[in-house]
C-alpha cells in the first residue's frame, strides 16, 4: 500500500523548464499556499492583539499589519515560484504589460491605493474619528488600501474612495480632541425680563452633566437680535463627544428643561404674529336671517 502511494506521488505529470514535475510537487504547492496564508494571518493577528493589549494607537496597529501582509505575500509569491522552478525573469514581459495597463485603465485604483497609504502615514484621518463628508456624518471604522469604511450616524456603512478624502473638503470633528460646541436658540416675547432669561438659560446649561465648566469652555448666553416677533437668545456650550448623537442629546435635554423653566417663570416663548389692516367697509352676512349689516 505504501509503495503504491509512493509510486503515484512520484508519478511524472509534465515537464517544465526541462524538469519533470511529479504529483507530489503539484500537491505541495496548494498545500504550501494554504498553510502559509493561514500562518501569516494567525501571526499578524497575534501581533495586532499584543499591540492592542499595550494600548498602542489603533492607526499604528493597522499600518503595521498592512505592511506585514504585503511583505509576507511577496515572500509567499517568490517562494511559490521557486518551488515551481519558475524564474522571476519570466514575468518581466508580463509586468511591463501590467504596468502599461495600469497606466491607461487603472488610474483611479492607483490613485486610491497611494491615497490610502498617505492617509495611514500622515494620519489626517484616523480610525475612530468622526467625519463630515459632503453633508454626511459618520465614524471611521477601517482605512483600507482602496477605500475607507465609515459608519454613518444612522448605522449605514459607507465605502469612500481614499482619493476623495484627500482631494475634497473633509470636516474632522475629532482630529485633535473630542471637544464639540453646541448651541440652543430660543425666542421670547417682547417685554420679557432679559436678565431673567439669561439666568435661566445659564442655569439650565450648567445643570447638564456633559457640559464642560473649564476656563473658556463654560456655557455662555448671548442676546442675538431683536427679531420680528421675539427677542432672540442663544446659549453656547461645550462637551466631550466623538459622535453627533452626544451633542444632540445634550441640546435636546436643554430644550426640555428650558420649556419647563420658562413655564414656571411665566416667560412666553414667542411665535410668529401678524396684524392685518383692511381698508374700506366690512360687510357681515347673516346666513340664517339673510340680512346684511354694514
Amino acid at each position: 500500500m505504501l509503495e503504491q502511494i509512493t509510486y503515484w506521488l512520484s508519478y511524472p505529470l509534465f515537464t517544465l523548464n526541462e524538469k519533470v514535475i511529479t504529483l507530489v510537487e503539484v500537491l505541495t504547492v496548494p498545500l504550501w499556499l494554504i498553510i502559509s496564508v493561514w500562518f501569516v494571518h494567525f501571526f499578524i493577528s497575534k501581533i495586532g492583539d499584543k499591540l492592542r493589549h499595550k494600548n498602542k494607537d489603533p492607526n499604528l496597529i493597522h499600518l503595521v499589519q498592512r505592511l506585514l501582509y504585503i511583505v509576507a505575500l511577496a515572500v509567499i509569491f517568490i517562494t511559490t515560484l521557486s518551488m515551481l522552478s519558475v524564474p522571476i525573469t519570466a514575468f518581466a514581459f508580463l509586468s511591463g504589460a501590467i504596468a502599461i495597463g495600469f497606466g491607461f485603465g487603472a488610474q483611479n485604483i492607483i490613485n486610491n491605493f497611494i491615497s490610502g497609504w498617505i492617509l495611514m502615514g500622515e494620519k489626517p484621518i484616523r480610525i475612530g474619528d468622526f467625519l463630515e463628508v459632503e453633508g454626511v456624518k459618520g465614524t471611521v471604522e477601517e482605512i483600507n488600501t482602496r477605500s475607507t469604511r465609515v459608519r454613518r450616524v444612522d448605522g449605514v456603512h459607507m465605502l469612500i474612495p481614499n482619493s476623495k478624502l484627500l482631494e475634497n473638503t473633509v470636516i474632522n470633528w475629532t482630529l485633535r480632541d473630542k471637544l464639540i460646541r453646541g448651541t440652543v436658540a430660543v425666542g421670547v416675547a417682547y417685554g420679557t425680563d432679559c436678565k431673567q432669561v439669561k439666568k435661566i438659560m445659564l442655569d439650565t446649561a450648567n445643570a447638564q452633566q456633559e457640559t464642560l465648566m473649564e476656563n473658556g469652555k463654560e456655557p455662555q448666553v448671548f442676546f442675538q437680535d431683536f427679531g420680528d416677533n421675539s427677542l432672540m437668545f442663544e446659549v453656547y456650550f461645550w462637551i466631550n463627544s466623538q459622535v453627533e448623537g452626544g451633542l444632540r442629546f445634550v441640546a435636546s435635554n436643554i430644550r426640555f428643561e428650558l420649556v419647563e423653566a420658562f413655564n414656571q417663570a411665566n416667560i412666553v416663548i414667542a411665535f410668529p404674529q401678524r396684524d392685518v389692516h383692511v381698508d374700506g367697509t366690512i360687510k357681515l352676512i347673516n346666513t340664517k336671517n339673510k340680512n346684511i349689516t354694514q
